[in-house]
């Protein structure tokens, strides 16, 4: 139930415009005081209401949810026929839904004309009743219609509530069929190869010790400092990639700086793109987390959350050829890409399974219902680190160039704040 609107004592409607400053400080710290009992007993009265009625309490926890931005997302109202959609916001699984409707709907039309047809030749063979007591006997017959229930005025948290969940795990399987053409190194039918991946930075930097923390992160992975010496040879991306290309390499990562810390992360896939250019903010190393452990050489786990729109699975299928396919689970080791207002937040955690104490909760689900088969058992995580966020800026078709590249998706300052990308 939700709460009524306070209607202050006397005292917090006194008047506190005066020249005097104590008096003027005084009548505010009165007016706050009578307007604190009164929310103090509007509270305590909605208790003693909900314990006598415990329906009142699960209608007001029911109504009474936050309007966040990822409730209030909109969606591009578009067609099932949608191409590759990378510069749409559509929910994917959501037209996989229409297009599975779609399909019934059309089997169910197939299936019921023949039985339309016999309607029709059983109407036109019974002409010669009369009409009069033909309509009479079906008015006597036909039941009354049923009474429609009263509209029910939505409350602004319904009106503004997506239909799906806010956060869930992506479902690669949902990759539209024109995406999947469109980068058919990303979306090959065959079993991915073991992921090899060549790490450097930018001209003239600095970041070494974090170039080496990402040789922890991404498995079979290894740094090449990319010299600017005078005497040496100022190698590009391009020239790079082939380098790394006739070696089997699976991808180049660049990491990026500005005033000595990381700024960006060029991602290319190899042997021939696209490039994925990130943006990378709040770095922070593994020892400056409390209570941080130390990572070991098991491959970790993957786990991407709340990809939806073809642009997100793009991203989403970039990350998992990064990682081999088969975690090495003694390690207890995991990676978690997860996408919140179009910015992926990285962590890296090691996991344990303990039993549940007395003062803690159960494991619930999205829901919000307890887990079965899990009721007496918690887990713990320890940090590992690095962590960082990262936002996409721009994709690139093929491998970079030094000028005139073309790209597949390049972000815009996007007007409304309620649309995302990812």
């Amino acid at each position: 139930m939700a709460s009524k609107k306070l209607n202050p004592s006397a005292k917090s409607t006194m008047p506190f415009k005066t020249g005097n400053r104590e008096r003027r400080q005084k009548l505010h710290i009165v007016r706050k005081k009578a307007l604190d009992n009164s929310r103090r007993d509007e509270r305590f009265r909605r208790r003693r209401e909900e314990d006598k009625d415990p329906e009142l309490r699960e209608e007001r926890l029911r109504q009474n949810i936050p309007l966040t931005l990822e409730r209030k997302r909109i969606w591009d109202e578009v067609d099932r026929d949608t191409g590759d959609g990378l510069g749409i916001s559509v929910d994917a699984e959501r037209l996989k839904r229409q297009k599975l409707e779609e399909e019934v709907e059309e089997v169910n039309g197939e299936e019921d004309q023949p039985n339309q047809a016999e309607a029709i030749n059983y109407a036109t063979s019974d002409n010669d009743r009369d009409s009069m007591i033909d309509s009479a006997s079906d008015d006597d017959e036909s039941p009354q219609a049923p009474a429609k229930p009263p509209s029910r005025h939505r409350s602004a948290t319904e009106r503004a509530t997506s239909p799906t969940q806010s956060t869930a795990s992506t479902n690669l399987d949902l990759t539209p069929s024109a995406l999947a053409a469109r980068f058919p190194t990303l979306f090959s039918t065959d079993p991915p190869p073991l992921p090899k991946t060549l790490i450097t930075t930018s001209l003239h930097s600095t970041l070494h010790d974090e170039a080496r923390l990402l040789t922890t992160l991404f498995p079979n992975s290894v740094y090449i400092p990319r010299s600017a010496h005078r005497h040496s040879h100022k190698y590009s991306v391009r020239e790079i990639a082939s380098f790394a290309a006739n070696r089997a390499y699976t991808a180049v990562l660049v990491l990026k700086e500005d005033q000595k810390r990381p700024t960006g992360l060029t991602f290319v896939h190899l042997p021939a793109g696209p490039t994925f250019h990130f943006s990378i903010s709040n770095w922070v190393e593994g020892k400056k987390l409390p209570g941080h452990g130390r990572p070991t050489e098991h491959h970790p786990e993957l786990i991407l959350n709340n990809f939806r729109t073809p642009l997100g699975l793009l991203t989403a299928h970039l990350f998992r050829t990064a990682f081999p396919p088969q975690p090495e689970f003694q390690g207890r080791q995991v990676v978690t890409l997860h996408n919140q207002r179009d910015y992926i937040f990285l962590r890296r955690h090691r996991y344990v399974f303990r039993e549940k104490r007395a003062t803690e909760k159960s494991v619930v689900g999205p829901d919000g219902k307890e887990v079965k088969g899990v009721e007496g058992i918690r887990a713990g995580l320890q940090e590992l680190g690095p962590r960082f966020t990262m936002k996409l800026r721009r994709i690139d078709r093929g491998i970079q160039r030094a000028s005139g590249q073309e790209w597949e998706w390049k972000g815009r300052m996007e007007k409304q704040r309620t649309k995302f990308q990812l």
